[in-house]
């Protein structure tokens, strides 16, 4: 038991003890009704890590009184996933019956095989199948696999949650309980955990030790974290923070910083595919149109990787954010929607003028859908001057082109057009 980590120690057995995600598991939560009937849909749990999702799975076979295989996408393959399918036929049965729940871990890392041996299982009822995922399971499992599941999504825990959590474990753990420990402060702990359940146990295990009384406060978290980095990171806690410090290196133009914390998401097995992702996503956020070639080369990559797979895929990671690090930096595309976004909320749904609406049909048209719609390819230089936007917003400009070679031609250009109607 003392070489049980806390998280483990206070895991939580029922419905009753789970704390948080109370629209999937609260008196009328979605699973709630599932899961005290018996009958469980296969299901996809997506959520960032460290909120309950193994937890969860546990407590729904433990409830309905099924058997329950678990495996691990980063270790497991195909041959482990039908030698557990063929173990769950043995004890279980069909559809209506109590038929196994097989427990997945990271789902969005098996491969498109490993989740294909999985379909005839689902299909069959041979499985009840419970995936765990930290990715968008839209873009990491297969359609054919996703559409016999259903998708619940798990948030991170919030203030409340992490602070009552502590608070069980000060008062349930069996080691804990008989300590004299004082809580005065909580904000660095809560502010480390990132919403993490699993980490905040791992800080506050790490920040009492084997100390009979203490007394915990910000300074002491701080100090206590910086001198031991490495005690509470054992499951890759340090994720959110090195990608933070990835996207920031390449954003800030500098490409040493930006590979060196690529080699740390290598090293430390990161899903090369969700890097590439995130480099595609800052190819448009913070670049865009200032090189437009950035969010191409950044799709390729993303392409690129996901056939490719590790060893190799690094080289093409460090390619793209290199280039990606050394272009010119516009954030003027990601500016102008969240702009427009907040314009909408404003004023809500405005009107379409008359001449931008379309005319399919003879009402329409009498109605004047359409009328005075200048068809630009039909003036010189393919542009004709005509407000494009509702009237009650009219001449309201949301896309200023940033300050760099390439959108400083886009300005003058659309100068040229415009005039003086925008400013550019």
């Amino acid at each position: 038991m003392m070489n049980t980590p806390l998280a483990e120690r206070i895991r939580p057995k029922s419905l009753d003890d789970y704390i948080s995600q109370q629209h999937l598991v609260g008196k009328n939560g979605a699973l709630t009704q599932h899961i005290k009937n018996g009958i469980i849909p296969s299901l996809i749990l997506w959520g960032p890590p460290g909120i309950g999702k193994t937890t969860l799975a546990n407590i729904i076979a433990t409830t309905s009184q099924r058997p329950f295989y678990s495996l691990s996408a980063i270790n497991s393959g195909v041959k482990d996933v039908r030698d557990i399918i063929d173990k769950a036929k043995q004890s279980g049965g069909l559809f209506t019956t109590k038929n196994p729940i097989l427990f997945i871990d990271e789902i969005h890392r098996f491969s498109k095989s490993q989740q294909d041996s999985l379909l005839g299982a689902v299909e069959k009822g041979w499985v009840t199948l419970i995936g765990a995922t930290t990715e968008n399971p839209s873009f990491e499992v297969i359609p054919a696999l996703l559409s016999r599941c259903q998708v619940y999504i798990l948030n991170a825990f919030d203030k409340v949650d992490l602070v009552a959590l502590i608070d069980r474990a000060l008062h349930t753990d069996i080691i804990l309980k008989d300590k004299k420990i004082t809580l005065k402060e909580t904000e660095a702990l809560i502010q480390l955990s990132g919403g993490d359940a699993r980490r905040l146990l791992n800080i506050f295990e790490l920040i009492v030790g084997n100390n009979d009384a203490i007394e915990i406060t910000n300074a002491l978290v701080l100090q206590s974290v910086q001198q031991n980095p490495a005690r509470y990171d054992k499951t890759g806690e340090q994720h959110y923070d090195i990608i933070s410090a990835f996207i920031k290196s390449i954003r800030g133009s500098d490409p040493n910083a930006a590979v060196y914390w690529l080699a740390r998401m290598i090293e430390g097995g990161e899903d090369v595919k969700f890097i590439a992702r995130r480099l595609l996503i800052l190819a448009s956020e913070d670049i865009g149109n200032a090189n437009p070639t950035a969010l191409i080369l950044a799709n390729n990559t993303f392409q690129a990787v996901s056939i490719i797979g590790n060893p190799e895929s690094r080289i093409i990671l460090s390619q793209c954010a290199t280039y990606l690090a050394s272009s010119p930096k516009s954030n003027a595309s990601y500016k102008a929607i969240g702009d427009a976004q907040e314009l909408v909320r404003k004023t809500g749904d405005l009107s379409v003028p008359l001449p931008l609406r379309n005319a399919p049909t003879k009402l329409m048209k009498d109605l004047n859908y359409g009328k005075d719609y200048k068809y630009a390819h039909s003036y010189e230089s393919n542009f004709a001057e005509q407000e494009f936007l509702p009237n009650d917003i009219a001449n309201t400009k949301l896309y200023d082109p940033g300050n760099n070679a390439r959108e400083n031609q886009l300005r003058v250009y659309l100068k040229s057009l415009w005039r003086k109607k925008y400013n550019y």
